[in-house]
């Protein structure tokens, strides 16, 4: 039984926006046991790690609601092409760097299956908690088909190659064997591409995909294996017709109206912005391979996404932390708190990673919060990112602990 106690820290509470001054965090095994105003005794304890962090921000460990965590090379066709091997490989580093950056937990929206996130679970490699989605669905044409346009198309290979972020299936029957084969390989929640996208060759952004009898027929499935749908989805339309037909999350979302938003506050649907991603993209995407067809629809999507953020909030649509970035351009994962501390306030930002992110993945009170019961999945912030949110940004320069699932991955405060 190992017990860590944390010592004199100001403690966060993104839910309610609070900053508990000089409390101890007790920590047991892999759970929180007890936050508390007062110091904790802990008799008959002479082998627990006390950790000084006084005047230091203990919050609870960040959450990216949208990675793409095997996706090493930014052009996501060239990805799919590399051996299964290669793919997994390149991945290592860049979930170590997300856990470097506080990164405790990551919902893959397309590529990363069971394996990845079981060896990370039986702590073979480091990196956040995954809950992966396996292959996202795409129906032919759609967001997940990186084919060139030809006059013949061969059967889609991509339901078996590591690197594809998604497997093409068309029609009712077909999309529910797709949706059960990936829940039965491990998939946590399923994903759809319910419109056009920036980084596939053939579909308009404004484009819907999957008829509405295939999406509810995948939301179905879902529900039956007692998980949900998350979907790709830009414009108002798209998005209002994925929400109706049970689609519990809206990915990127740029594209939004009020009718829209309206529509999801109704049914009670999440979105997951990722904005980071059209800068880094904007910036690097046709010097690291990203094919021009993608790189001339960045600019379409990139100033809606910050306007977005505005309607969502009129509307009382609760937004989780995305970053949605390929290739090199991970690095620039913590700069979309920047971007959303900039419209909606540095604790927005902060809710978006931790309590609403917790909702999203359905794990209120275990993830994203400082509070007994909870996973001991911590981060402590040299200095108080409620006044500063790039204490946040970078690669975890002022993080001076992370702690996930009371295991300490990474400590530079003083120890005894």
């Amino acid at each position: 039984m190992t017990k860590i106690l944390l010592q004199g820290g100001n403690v966060l509470d993104p839910a309610h926006g609070s900053l508990l001054l000089r409390h101890d965090v007790l920590i047991e095994d892999d759970r929180i046991i007890d936050v508390s105003a007062t110091p904790i005794d802990v008799p008959n304890a002479s082998d627990m790690q006390r950790i000084d962090v006084t005047g230091k921000t203990v919050m609870p460990g960040l959450i990216d609601c949208h990675v793409h965590v095997l996706a090493s090379l930014a052009n996501l066709g060239a990805n799919a092409l590399q051996p299964g091997s290669l793919t997994s490989i390149r991945a290592l580093p860049i979930v170590e760097a997300m856990l470097n950056r506080g990164f405790t937990t990551v919902r893959d929206a397309g590529g990363a299956d069971w394996g990845l996130a079981q060896a990370i679970a039986i702590g073979l490699v480091p990196g956040p908690r995954i809950f992966p989605s396996g292959k996202a669905l795409s129906q032919t044409g759609g967001h997940g088909d990186f084919r060139p346009r030809s006059d013949v198309l061969e059967p889609c290979s991509c339901a078996f190659r590591a690197g594809a972020i998604a497997r093409v299936a068309d029609g009712v029957d077909a999309v529910r064997l797709a949706a059960r084969e990936e829940i039965q390989k491990g998939a946590t929640q399923i994903k759809i591409m319910a419109s056009g996208g920036v980084a596939s060759p053939t579909d308009p952004i404004g484009n819907t995909q999957y008829s509405e009898d295939e999406i509810r027929a995948i939301v179905a499935e879902a529900e039956a294996a007692q998980t949900y749908v998350m979907a790709h989805a830009y414009t108002g339309r798209a998005i209002s017709r994925a929400v109706r037909c049970g689609v519990r999350t809206i990915e990127h979302g740029n594209l939004v109206d009020a009718d829209a938003a309206r529509v999801m506050r109704e049914y009670g649907a999440f979105v997951v912005p990722t904005l980071v991603t059209y800068d880094s993209l904007a910036r690097d995407g046709a010097r690291l391979g990203l094919p021009a067809d993608s790189v001339a629809k960045i600019e379409s999507v990139r100033q809606a996404g910050r306007d977005s953020l505005k309607i969502y909030a009129e509307h009382g649509v609760q937004m989780g932390f995305g970053s949605d970035l390929l290739g090199e351009m991970h690095q620039d994962q913590s700069q979309e708190f920047v971007i959303r501390a900039e419209i909606l306030g540095n604790l927005e930002a902060i809710r978006s990673a931790t309590s609403i992110a917790a909702a999203i993945l359905q794990r209120d009170g275990e993830l994203g919060t400082v509070r007994a019961g909870a996973r001991a999945d911590l981060i402590v912030v040299d200095g108080n990112p409620l006044d500063d949110i790039q204490l946040l940004a970078g690669q975890g320069e002022h993080l001076s602990l992370v702690m996930q699932g009371g295991f300490v991955h990474r400590n530079t405060c003083s120890t005894r």
